[in-house]
């Protein structure tokens, strides 16, 4: 399906951010310069630049526009439904060591249904509480075919645009198809030690798995939250009892 002229114009907005043509705190072109570029009306920019602040992408900077914003946000793993944004659930966040390709453990390696030995590429991140503590550890292991597709996920530093936009616009593979496990578990001496507590450490484990349209996995994410900051909340219509 074509895209729409505002998804045009954010996308292409997200590709000279993700490239490096503005820079965190940078201001984005005026929306009459933009109005002028795309030969559209305003009220087609101020969408797209809508999408963006939804993202979490950019910032309104009152009087001058927009700008990048500073600070990246990133997601806890998992609760990926339509229209739950990065900016709505999305907090700060630190990058963990050096991308790295490796075998992931037997879960992760059965929901991307991979062969025995077979590698994917490892980013970890530290979601990060109001106060600047760690919420969550999030592994995201990216299958070898989306990792060659998209070299930025190899950089150690944050995509501004988000790994999930980053990846379908590489790939042309949007996530279609969403799945979430939890489980409950003792946390293990090294993830007690970057999420700053001590062992015995009760910890919820939420294992992520986006599919494509065709059911391909794109990506695998394993969430390790403390259980006293972990929680659930689902808000549903009951019908009338029969």
């Amino acid at each position: 399906m074509p895209m729409l002229k505002y998804e045009q114009i954010a996308d292409s907005l997200r590709r000279r951010i993700t490239e490096g043509e503005f820079a965190p705190g940078d201001l984005l072109p005026s929306g009459r310069d933009l109005c002028e570029q795309w030969s559209v009306s305003r009220a087609t920019v101020n969408k797209a630049f809508d999408v963006l602040r939804a993202d979490g992408v950019i910032v309104a900077h009152q009087g001058l526009g927009f700008r990048v914003t500073d600070t990246p946000l990133a997601r806890p793993a998992g609760g990926r439904m339509s229209g739950v944004t990065r900016a709505v659930s999305g907090r700060p966040f630190r990058r963990l060591g050096l991308p790295a390709r490796e075998v992931p453990p037997a879960r992760v390696a059965d929901a991307l249904a991979f062969q025995p030995g077979e590698t994917a590429l490892r980013r970890d991140r530290l979601v990060l509480l109001a106060d600047g503590s760690p919420l969550s550890l999030v592994s995201a292991w990216f299958p070898a075919e989306v990792a060659a597709q998209c070299p930025k996920l190899s950089q150690m530093k944050p995509i501004a645009e988000g790994t999930t936009h980053y990846v379908a616009r590489q790939t042309g593979r949007a996530p279609a198809q969403g799945a979430d496990v939890t489980t409950v578990r003792l946390a293990s001496a090294a993830e007690a030690e970057v999420l700053e507590r001590q062992p015995p450490l009760a910890v919820a484990v939420v294992l992520h798995i986006a599919r494509d349209a065709d059911g391909v996995p794109l990506v695998c994410e394993v969430g390790v939250t403390p259980s006293d900051l972990w929680e659930r909340v689902e808000n549903y219509s009951m019908g009338t009892p029969s």
